[in-house]
């Protein structure tokens, strides 16, 4: 945009996010197109006014036919050779149809406003007699996770991806004295960071343009427990701002200056082992140790194989009421064969395998051996230990630069695109990361054309 407000470039990508055609926004005043933006909130004058670079800034607005629009804006003033300004350009990350799913999130929660009268048992719902199995290692630790219930301390769960996470979350949660307060949960892989902390903490009116007063998952989950799924996933930015939640027992809304005293049982998961995700920076030392009060490690199934007959016989009664078969036992060479595989996808896979196989029967009475559909298995079930093996064919220089390359690339991707940040990340300092981004042919903050527009 010229700094008379003119549109000059207006690309596909952000005719698509705003719902607008070329021809509707170029060649015209800036205010014409978008009159619901107020002037003293538009990052676009900001940068045309006053030479102010914004970056990362969340933005709510209408556009000339009244839709809302939510966007993460970076805006930049050009400056002339004398140092005039002349224009700005504006990079927009489209976070609209995630907004709306967010908020989906917060208002179908059960104890949101709009639905305080939800029927508990309409929904469902785990407790310790769902933990199947007879493992001494299993059963110890559903033992610690029963004597957690005793208190409100954190708890930290460690365990792969299928063996039973929120399982164990519920259990606890519902064998505690909060069992009649709400049980939340919020995958912290699914939405972006600026989405992510207002869904936790809330958005105050007037925090960004467009914000409205909405509680978040911490006020919604007073007096009951938030379960934080996957929190290595969660930006690390984000991570510090939820040490100092947990530290001061108070959130401030996304844009709010009120402090608001919190009340809510903190469950947390990994999928990965802890302390390799702190020494890949993925974690924070600091929050794992805050939130590790109570830690239970979940087994997976190929360290639990005695169980698997156990876990047989309770998804056969679960899944013959489900699809109306009547499967009364396994046969002996199908049992063999799903005590022969190593079930990467643990538990969930097992059941996953036996759902398919029952609901494939037709009047026979006993699961055999060719309804028994187990994946193709790797040699290897160590993937990642192959794929070191094979790049160490080669020199170990040339290894070593391709993991820096990768380590390089993930934390700039993780920071979306902030080299302050993707340093922190890393470890090391900006200008260090800034000089080897240079030595691998990288410029600058990269842009991803599929998902960005500019105007």
């Amino acid at each position: 945009m010229l700094k008379d407000r003119t549109t000059i470039l207006y690309n596909q990508a952000m005719a698509q996010l705003e719902g607008q055609s070329s021809q509707e926004v170029l060649g015209k005043d800036f205010r014409e197109v978008f009159p619901g933006i107020p002037e003293e909130e538009s990052t676009l004058l900001l940068a045309l006014n006053q030479g102010e670079a914004t970056y990362q800034k969340e933005q709510r607005y209408l556009n000339q036919y009244g839709k809302w629009i939510h966007t993460v804006n970076t805006t930049i003033p050009v400056r002339d050779s004398e140092g005039q300004i002349i224009a700005a350009v504006e990079f927009s990350k489209d976070l609209t149809q995630m907004k709306e799913m967010s908020d989906r999130i917060l208002a179908m929660n059960p104890s949101s406003s709009e639905n305080k009268e939800i029927p508990r048992d309409h929904i469902k719902t785990y407790s310790f007699e769902d933990l199947m199995g007879e493992d001494p290692v299993f059963r110890e630790m559903v033992d610690l996770a029963k004597r957690a219930c005793g208190s409100n301390a954190s708890v930290f769960l460690y365990g792969e991806t299928g063996t039973g996470k929120e399982l164990v979350a519920q259990s606890i949660h519902y064998g505690s004295g909060r069992k009649n307060k709400p049980f939340l949960a919020q995958n912290c892989a699914a939405l972006p960071e600026s989405l992510l902390e207002g869904i936790l903490f809330g958005t105050a009116k007037g925090g960004f343009t467009g914000a409205v007063d909405r509680e978040g998952l911490f006020e919604q989950a007073s007096g009951g427990t938030l379960l934080l799924d996957e929190i290595s996933a969660m930006p690390y930015a984000l991570q510090g701002k939820l040490l100092r939640v947990l530290q001061e027992d108070y959130i401030r809304r996304v844009g709010g200056t009120r402090d608001i005293p919190i009340d809510a049982r903190i469950i947390a998961t990994v999928n990965e082992e802890p302390e390799g995700l702190i020494r890949e920076g993925r974690l924070r030392k600091d929050l794992y140790y805050r939130l590790n009060i109570v830690n239970l490690r979940l087994p997976p199934l190929r360290e639990r194989k005695k169980d698997i007959p156990i876990l047989v016989e309770h998804f056969l009664e679960k899944h013959n009421h489900r699809f109306h078969k009547e499967v009364w036992m396994v046969a002996e060479g199908a049992m063999e064969k799903l005590l022969d595989y190593p079930y990467p996808g643990n538990v969930r896979e097992l059941e996953n395998i036996l759902m398919s196989a029952i609901s494939l029967t037709e009047k026979e009475h006993v699961l055999t051996e060719k309804l028994i559909r187990i994946p193709k298995e790797d040699p290897d079930h160590h993937g990642e230990e192959k794929v070191r093996m094979e790049a160490l064919r080669g020199s170990l220089d040339d290894y070593l630069v391709q993991t820096e390359r990768k380590w390089i690339e993930e934390a700039l991707q993780s920071a979306e695109g902030n080299i302050s940040q993707a340093a922190r990340l890393l470890g090391i300092k900006r200008q260090t990361l800034q000089h080897k981004m240079k030595k691998y042919g990288w410029k600058g903050d990269r842009v991803d054309a599929s998902t960005e527009g500019n105007r």
